[in-house]
């Protein structure tokens, strides 16, 4: 199964200067209880937005693949693909597509499932999820608190 996984406001707005625009713990969590140990594609600059973060801990995941089209990119706790769309033909994994923008609209048409916290707020960002067509997808799953609106969709 292919899950797409991101939080979003409702312009769209996933990023800003390669990192999230806002800080909302309850969001953290839920992403985390999702994909901690889980096997996960991202791109370069989600990588290195990530590894900012945790530092000198190890990235939370299972397996770690990381797209990138430089081919003198290399990382020590994953595996580099340069194409993605051989990668997700190919795909024989459930795995969890974290990011960025460039990497969701590749795997989007791929994606058996998308998980969205709709983000309440209104952010600025550079980074953007493409549009996406609702009527591939069923709405299975949602949960509101005051801050993010949980939503889970489900490939018709």
């Amino acid at each position: 199964m292919i899950r797409l996984i991101w939080a979003m406001t409702k312009e769209h707005v996933i990023g800003n200067e390669n990192r999230i625009p806002w800080h909302i713990k309850e969001d953290l969590l839920y992403y985390k209880s999702r994909t901690e140990g889980q096997t996960v594609l991202m791109g370069e600059a989600t990588y290195h937005s990530l590894k900012g973060y945790y530092k000198t801990k190890p990235l939370p995941y299972g397996k770690i693949y990381v797209a990138s089209l430089n081919p003198n990119f290399s990382i020590e706790d994953g595996t580099v693909i340069s194409d993605v769309e051989t990668f997700m033909k190919n795909n024989k994994e459930d795995i969890w597509v974290v990011g960025g923008a460039s990497i969701y609209r590749l795997c989007l048409s791929y994606a058996d499932a998308l998980y969205i916290s709709w983000i309440k707020e209104n952010y600025a960002g550079d980074a953007y999820f493409p549009e996406l067509d609702f009527t591939k997808f069923n709405l299975t799953w949602e949960k509101e608190t005051d801050l993010v609106h949980y939503t889970i969709y489900e490939r018709v």
